[in-house]
């Protein structure tokens, strides 16, 4: 039975990076600088890859589902985030929260499994060229990016259902800069242990799942190359990899350090810069990972200015 004296907590303070005025005016900054480099770099990628007829391939297919995931992804978190640096007393009301942890949460598993695809694009067109336009089809693309999707806002559904019913009486202060999981359990009134280990075996089973599909992917791509007798023929291939296993690197590092290992070792402080690099730091290098390393994506950007420069 409820105590007469618990208050039921409505909305949530997020305590952010900082209450000096002069660091948080840099951030505040510091981020909006970001937030509009990753929204305009991602929506350049896009409109590049549907206007450019030659880019109308599975691989561009991806990273333009990548892009527009990178788009949602950082319109979750850091819009909220800079209204709460320049507010004096940032709050989130419970609704929003929950809501904000649900897009969280399906988006970064969307991504898990939109990478794992393009490994295995990668795969097939390093590894098996002959069978590339057999295997990765239009119909085959497109499934496969829907699955992504599909699968990673159905698998944390049930999750944050479970979250929502939870009561929470306080305190209510989330030390941290967007509702994040773990930072919103340990304010739960009740023993969030069940909770706890639903999310560690969700998180362990996308992020370990998709992260050892990817790297097989990889290991074979990397065998093949190897036995590419041309160095030139390596470099070739090499390069069509390098982008998406540096995207992949820090963006399962920093996910399976901070969802899967044990938190007995880090502090607030520490979740808050490594939680960075998956909500900012990844969608900020996005775009200029797959543009300046990218041969193809560098000849439809030229070409597009030059139309453009020649209708004005």
């Amino acid at each position: 039975m409820m105590s007469t004296n618990e208050t039921i907590i409505t909305e949530f303070i997020l305590l952010g990076f900082s209450d000096d005025k002069h660091i948080k005016l840099l951030l505040f900054a510091l981020f909006l600088y970001i937030y509009i480099v990753t929204i305009t770099g991602n929506i350049l990628i896009v409109a590049i890859v549907y206007g450019d007829l030659n880019l109308h391939t599975p691989m561009y297919f991806f990273l333009s589902n990548l892009s527009c995931l990178e788009i949602l992804y950082t319109s979750n978190i850091i819009p909220k985030m800079l209204v709460n640096i320049i507010m004096d007393n940032p709050t989130v009301p419970f609704t929003g929260c929950i809501v904000q942890l649900y897009f969280f949460g399906s988006l970064g598993s969307t991504e898990c499994f939109l990478l794992g695809a393009m490994a295995y694009d990668r795969y097939v067109a390093i590894c098996k060229p002959l069978h590339y336009s057999l295997l990765m089809t239009t119909r085959t693309s497109i499934l496969m990016a829907l699955c992504s999707w599909l699968t990673g806002f159905i698998a944390t559904f049930g999750a944050i259902v479970l979250v929502s019913h939870l009561r929470f009486c306080g305190p209510n202060k989330i030390k941290h800069f967007f509702c994040d999981l773990q930072p919103v359990l340990k304010l739960s009134c009740k023993n969030a242990h069940t909770m706890e280990t639903v999310s560690w075996i969700l998180a362990t089973t996308i992020l370990l799942g998709s992260c050892l599909l990817t790297l097989a992917s990889y290991s074979k791509i990397i065998l093949t190359m190897i036995k590419i007798p041309s160095s030139k023929g390596r470099q070739k291939a090499f390069s069509t990899c390098t982008a998406h296993l540096t995207v992949v690197i820090i963006f399962y590092g920093a996910m399976i350090f901070m969802y899967v290992s044990p938190n007995t070792a880090k502090t607030e402080k520490f979740n808050k810069i490594l939680s960075l690099l998956y909500t900012v730091v990844t969608p900020f290098m996005n775009p200029f990972i797959y543009t300046l390393r990218n041969q193809d994506v560098k000849k439809a950007l030229h070409k597009a200015i030059l139309k453009t420069s020649k209708g004005n």
